[in-house]
């Protein structure tokens, strides 16, 4: 580890590389959900999908857990039955980690954006969430500040909802081209299914991965902005209990 701080409620470590970052972040997860289980019979926890989890959602998948005891569900989706089945956030956590695992997690619960009914859709997933209170979060933050699917214009962090519709942002939009995960801006869908702010945030722990050097204008606002929905990703810092994992690159602003 290159340093550690803590900047309001989050504890900041940075690491060389993203290798080494996402197996620092892998192995405290895996402290928190090993030290969760020696109390309850079960984790719920919560993915994010994007390329920025590749190299902790690789190690995580190697840690000695109970994946039995693991109750897993995803932030956010696409809309639409016409979508790229193998461009969904599904499709890429099936992929890098649940089928990667020694073990089949106890449940498994896919945000299904090619559902008829999207509002349905909310309902039925805010159930689960209500069923499964979620014990851990593990997330990205978006280029324009977003967590989930909760860009500048809908991020609400009083949302009497805990999943819904929105529109994406432009912004968010080029990241997913950025990422490589579309090849031009018109592929990107439109519209998903997220989890809201208030859901993330009931969370008992959040662990943050986040490198690459287009994401350092995005840390450089998370720890240093007034808390603000203009920068949604500032409300971490409202939680007791965040631990955000970066990279040489994405720290280069702090």
């Amino acid at each position: 580890m290159l340093h550690e701080t803590i900047r309001d409620t989050i504890r900041v470590k940075v690491y060389e590389d993203r290798a080494l970052m996402g197996a620092a972040a892998a192995g405290a997860t895996t402290d928190t959900i090993r030290q969760l289980l020696m109390d309850q019979p079960a984790v719920n926890i919560v993915f994010a999908a994007a390329p920025s989890q590749n190299e902790f959602l690789a190690a995580l998948s190697e840690q000695p857990i109970d994946w039995t005891r693991i109750n897993a569900f995803h932030m956010d989706e696409y809309i639409g039955r016409e979508v790229d089945p193998t461009r969904t956030f599904a499709w890429y956590l099936k992929q890098h980690l649940f089928e990667r695992t020694p073990a089949l997690f106890a449940t498994i619960h896919y945000l299904n954006g090619g559902a008829g009914d999207p509002v349905a859709e909310c309902q039925r997933y805010t159930a689960l969430l209500r069923s499964f209170p979620t014990d851990l979060v593990c997330m990205g933050i978006g280029e324009n500040n977003h967590i989930a699917f909760n860009d500048p214009p809908v991020a609400d962090f009083n949302d009497p909802e805990m999943v819904k519709i929105v529109t994406l942002d432009p912004d968010c939009r080029q990241q997913q081209v950025n990422d490589g995960c579309f090849p031009s801006l018109k592929d990107v869908p439109e519209r998903a299914l997220t989890l809201t702010i208030p859901a993330l945030m009931k969370s008992r722990y959040i662990f943050g991965v986040v490198p690459g050097e287009r994401k350092a204008t995005a840390i450089h606002h998370t720890l240093n902005e007034p808390v603000s929905a203009k920068y949604p990703s500032t409300i971490l810092k409202t939680h007791a209990a965040v631990q955000l994992f970066l990279d040489r690159d994405s720290s280069k602003l702090l």
